[in-house]
């Protein structure tokens, strides 16, 4: 499900068939996080801790963690190394792990970005958040066929 709640803020959810401390580790275990997200990863998972993500070669996304709740929530910073609409640390990006039915509901909310920014973090989001819920299931969704496209 994806909500535009403003024209700066983007929100969904998707329910994943796992326990909220495997999925804690996808946000913050490199070897996790570029299983779902990215061809190199490089993490500090600590409060101002920074993040990399080499997305595809050419597009990094970088920030710093704001808050982590273990198996409860990631606050993060975030934006684009080369972008002037959203750079580094622009924007904030908050998952919520709530436990439900024997798995875990995860929320996403985005705040901050540009709206001429929304909409392709909206695709973003959708195409990242069904690959999380596979990976934590133990299922295999194949190569990113996002990691060798250059989108911004």
């Amino acid at each position: 499900m994806t909500q535009i709640s403003s024209s700066d803020t983007i929100k969904k959810e998707i329910f994943i068939e796992c326990r909220p401390e495997t999925l804690f580790l996808f946000f913050t275990d490199p070897e996790k996080l570029v299983r779902w997200m990215g061809r190199h990863v490089l993490l500090d998972p600590s409060i101002g801790g920074k993040y990399r993500i080499d997305v595809n070669g050419s597009d990094i996304a970088m920030g710093e963690y704001k808050e982590l709740v273990p198996n409860e929530k990631i606050v993060m910073t975030w934006g684009w190394e080369k972008s002037k609409m959203v750079p580094p640390g622009a924007s904030t990006v908050e998952f919520k792990l709530t436990p439900k039915d024997n798995g875990t509901l995860l929320e996403l909310t985005h705040y901050d970005l540009p709206a001429t920014e929304v909409a392709s973090h909206v695709q973003g989001w959708t195409h990242y958040m069904p690959r999380i819920q596979a990976i934590a299931q133990g299922q295999d969704p194949g190569v990113d066929p996002w990691s060798e496209q250059a989108m911004h």
